[in-house]
């Protein structure tokens, strides 16, 4: 093939940083702290912190390859490792300080992360921590004041490592391969230990670049988005590549994410996107209704992690927002399929399709597939496995032979473990994950549709839907529920609106009401939780 005469560049993530300050140096990055103090740095500002950064962490004997591990919240600290360890060629490793302590001691060794980094208000966890970690693993706190008398013995102080680095000038950035390492996130591991994905500098700007087309009314140096999503979690969704790409101001939450907090913060700093999941959206709603009115400046609302529910659409659009969603998972970087604008600005609730997953974003491919692995149609009707490939989909993952051999079919397609309807439309809909399918006398039941026809109901405010033993039917489903403050609800009253809207034979024999549903460290239902506690409720049918 004849080859083109062009520059062959690569792209890196010190690349992005150098952009933003070039290109939007008076864009802002809000950070709040645990006592809900505010600190403001603009790009410009934030560059330079991140060159002292890079000097101090070559100076800690950082090299290119070694993985460097966070604990934390929302900050600029955390914030500017992203780009300082990735601009050096190291790895940014971010861990979740939800996951229960052998988990992180877990993952933490697997990675074999020689630093830690760690929020001060993580520091007794911190601290718990450190004996079961590799010897020899240095601690940083990113602190607000004097570190923590309990924080590991030596522990260094981030704001002590810039300021020596104040002389220093800017970094020589090296260049390398852009398929070099520069960010690892580990899945929630709800079934054996968590799995490690390695991104590349490449896949996460094609992956920024590809968010950024599908959302494009969201980006820009006139507006400001909320990260509520964790940057702990699968890189933000991408957002501190996304913004310092367009100059969009980037307001960071810190560890408080309750209604009040979060609703102060949109209104205060002109927020005109949110980015989280379902579960903060409802406690912002919540304020919402409270206060009477949405924050002043809020325009749109990213839903991700989970589906999209019709109450919470109801409520989003009663006030004037306008409800996106997001689709993907940590092994797809990991925004993959999103509403697109003609859906996001149609009429008010009168169209079903803003509850689907939306279409895929630039350069991605899904396909799905029966038990046998044979291809089925984009018809709407046809339900079969999910697959996608796409360049920043994993191709395996970190240092799990087994895992990946596992992930993957034939044609290298990743198995995504999520069912789902392609509509002629070309958007994506979720119908269940694999694991969650009821099977009952030879039947699938959607748990997803249960929980919908659930929600329908008056007077409930969630609700999961579990598999359970049945003697006669092999599986039954139990519905799980949440009762809205001051509900009169019955179990009749659910099962006659789920009977409304599905096959009788789908309609559950009970429904338990619960006080509050369980819920993983990255704020998803723990389904896992319920089967186990309810596992022989129907054992003696």
């Amino acid at each position: 093939m004849l080859q083109g005469l062009m520059m062959d560049r690569p792209l890196l993530v010190s690349g992005i940083l150098e952009h933003a300050a070039r290109a939007y140096p008076e864009s802002t990055v809000v950070s709040a702290n645990a006592a809900g103090e505010r600190s403001r740095y603009t790009f410009r500002e934030i560059h330079a912190r991140v060159h002292q950064l890079a000097h101090a962490l070559i100076r800690l004997g950082v090299k290119p390859g070694d993985r460097v591990g966070t604990i934390a919240f929302n900050s600029n600290r955390h914030l500017e490792l992203y780009y300082a360890l990735a601009g050096i060629g190291a790895v940014c490793h971010t861990i979740n300080p939800r996951l229960f302590p052998e988990q992180i001691s877990w993952i933490a060794n697997h990675a074999e992360d020689s630093i830690l980094f760690f929020d001060t208000v993580l520091t007794a966890q911190v601290a718990t921590l450190a004996p079961s970690l590799a010897k020899g693993t240095r601690f940083v706190a990113m602190a607000d004041g004097p570190l923590p008398s309990d924080a590991p013995e030596g522990t260094l102080d981030y704001e002590t490592l810039i300021a020596a680095e104040k002389d220093s000038g800017l970094f020589d950035w090296p260049e390398f391969s852009e398929n070099t390492a520069c960010a690892l996130c580990y899945t929630s591991g709800t079934t054996g230990n968590p799995k490690g994905v390695l991104y590349s500098h490449r896949s996460q700007i094609l992956h920024a670049l590809s968010k950024m087309l599908a959302l494009l009314k969201m980006f820009g140096s006139d507006k400001r988005i909320l990260a509520v999503v964790p940057l702990f979690h699968v890189n933000a969704w991408g957002l501190p590549y996304s913004c310092f790409l367009t100059g969009t101001s980037m307001v960071l939450p810190g560890s408080r994410l309750d209604g009040a907090s979060v609703f102060g913060l949109m209104d205060d700093e002109g927020v005109t996107t949110n980015f989280g999941v379902p579960t903060v959206w409802g406690m912002l709603m919540e304020e919402i209704r409270k206060q009477g009115r949405k924050p002043a400046t809020l325009e749109h609302g990213l839903i991700g992690g989970a589906a999209l529910t019709m109450p919470l659409l109801k409520a989003m659009e009663e006030f004037g927002i306008r409800a996106v969603q997001g689709w993907g998972m940590t092994e797809t970087s990991p925004v993959s399929t999103t509403t697109t604008a003609d859906i996001i600005n149609g009429p008010a609730n009168a169209n079903p399709r803003k509850l689907r997953q939306g279409v895929p974003t630039w350069t991605t491919e899904l396909k799905l597939v029966d038990e046998n692995g044979k291809r089925l149609p984009h018809d709407g009707v046809s339900r079969g496995d999910l697959l996608i490939r796409c360049p920043y989909v994993t191709s395996g993952y970190y240092n799990d032979a087994k895992g990946t051999a596992a992930a993957f079919d034939e044609e290298g397609w990743f198995r995504t473990g999520d069912v789902s309807v392609i509509h002629p439309t070309g958007e994506m809909e979720i119908v269940d994950r694999s694991k969650d399918l009821i099977k009952s006398g030879g039947e699938w039941i959607s748990s997803l549709e249960l929980e919908s026809a659930a929600l329908s109901c008056p007077g409930v405010t969630a609700a999961a839907a579990i598999a359970v033993f049945h003697p006669k039917w092999s599986e039954r489903p139990l519905l799980c529920v949440v009762k809205a403050a001051g509900a009169e609800v019955s179990a009749d009253d659910v099962r006659t609106s789920i009977a409304s809207r599905m096959a009788k034979w789908q309609v559950p024999e009970d429904v338990v009401f619960i006080d509050a549903l369980p819920m993983t460290a990255t704020g998803k239902i723990s389904k896992l939780t319920l089967r186990e506690r309810f596992k022989d409720f129907y054992a003696s049918a």
